[in-house]
């Protein structure tokens, strides 16, 4: 779905990095990034809670069932070559936009 110049400058951007990376070989040791995701909790019934009858001759029960609540959570992950760097639970009131974006950015930094 890229444009024709989207193309050549996503291009030009994997050369010269590719350029920087035979320059100084540890370039890509220092990179920082970042994922965001939606986290859903699930609530379990217990076995106690999914005990039914049944005859002899019924199918056995599943023993618990998973139902998803309705508590969702965005998670902001950084990490580098080593591993994760820094999480970030967004309070389920914060609008994500630039402003959130410079706090989390910030206590990156820091």
């Amino acid at each position: 779905m890229l444009s024709d110049e989207q193309r050549e400058r996503r291009k030009e951007i994997c050369y010269d990095l590719l350029q920087r990376n035979e320059d100084e070989p540890d370039l890509f040791n220092s990179v920082i990034t970042c994922d965001e995701t939606w986290i859903f909790t699930y609530d379990p019934e217990t076995k106690r809670q999914s005990i039914q009858w049944k005859s002899p001759t019924s199918p056995r029960p599943k023993k618990a069932h998973m139902s998803r609540s309705k508590f969702k959570a965005m998670l902001i992950v950084f990490f580098d070559i080593q591993g994760i760097v820094m999480a970030e639970w967004v309070p389920s009131s914060q609008t994500v936009n630039q402003q959130y974006d410079i706090e989390v950015l910030t206590k990156l930094r820091e």
